[in-house]
């Protein structure tokens, strides 16, 4: 039976496509991009997450544990690596809701049984169903078989991207696709590469072949102050877009430091700490240079 690794099933979005949506959040991305908002989107694994300042210490997952692969210090609770097999005894038990398993395998039907459920709100506000991430082209047949599902009911879709992946996937599921959210994080290749792990290049050449494709397109820039807000990326991004036939749409997505708390709570280090929020004005700067190139330029989602 298909199967797919999902992190999170998010119900009535409205930043990730038009109208009220239910947004599939795929596990697993090729890019580590230093800012990233969702950390534990990045490894293909099965994660967990501790919240030490919910755990009381009362030790029943400790008891539960069957591998015995939890224990209580001081330090609050610590997973033996070696032993411990993610078997979320610990995380179904926890009073405080303290520990979470991040990635959960799914069916196709056992996706859709959570996107049915939210039908009405779609017919309602002319919304649907967005598959984010992650990278959903890193699951392409589990990606073309949710789409597909979600066609036959017709409802709409939307796949959030960051384009890094092969052609064949994309384009495959153009077909099946009404709206891409595709996401450019720096027009420089060296410095992309830095920030993010990957070249710009597949991202770049794969937005060009979906731009004649005729498919509608948004494109989505994150503003990491610092990295990718100068004037000098913002003139050559609005250039590039510019130059996409039938692409004139473009979101800036201000940074938000909202995700710190995860990578701690992950046990990783967050690799840029200094970054601020963007200030309104900025924004306000940023778009006015876009539409320079005469694109319709959003501020947010």
């Amino acid at each position: 039976m298909l199967t797919g690794k999902i992190f999170d099933i998010k119900k009535y979005a409205v930043h990730d496509g038009p109208g009220i949506r239910t947004t599939v959040f795929f596990k697993g991305c090729p890019l580590a991009c230093r800012w990233c908002h969702n950390p534990e989107s990045i490894s293909c694994d099965t994660q967990r997450l501790y919240r030490k300042d919910r755990c009381i210490g009362c030790g029943e997952c400790a008891e539960a544990c069957v591998e015995n692969a939890v224990q209580v210090s001081g330090q609050g609770l610590q997973w033996w690596p070696n032993t411990c097999i993610f078997c979320g005894t610990c995380a179904g038990i926890c009073p405080g809701d303290a520990v979470e398993l991040i990635g959960k395998t799914m069916t196709v039907e056992s996706v859709m049984a959570e996107i049915t459920k939210d039908v009405l709100f779609y017919d309602q506000s002319a919304g649907g169903v967005t598959i984010s991430g992650g990278e959903p082209l890193m699951q392409p047949t589990f990606l073309t078989a949710l789409l597909d599902a979600c066609g036959k009911l017709e409802l709409h879709r939307t796949l959030d991207t960051s384009g890094y992946g092969d052609i064949r996937d994309l384009l495959d599921a153009a077909a099946r696709t009404e709206l891409f959210l595709y996401d450019l994080k720096h027009m420089d290749p060296d410095i992309h590469l830095a920030m993010t792990g990957v070249s710009n290049a597949m991202i770049l050449s794969n937005l060009e072949a979906l731009a004649k494709t005729g498919t509608n397109i948004i494109v989505r820039i994150p503003i990491i102050p610092g990295i990718n807000s100068d004037a000098a990326n913002i003139e050559r991004t609005g250039a590039f877009v510019s130059s996409l036939p039938g692409v004139n749409r473009v979101n800036i997505l201000p940074y938000h430091g909202a995700a710190v708390a995860k990578y701690h709570n992950l046990g990783s280090e967050f690799q840029t700490p200094k970054i601020e929020r963007p200030s309104q004005d900025f924004l306000e700067s940023i778009a006015a240079i876009l539409e320079k190139f005469n694109l319709n330029v959003k501020i947010g989602g």
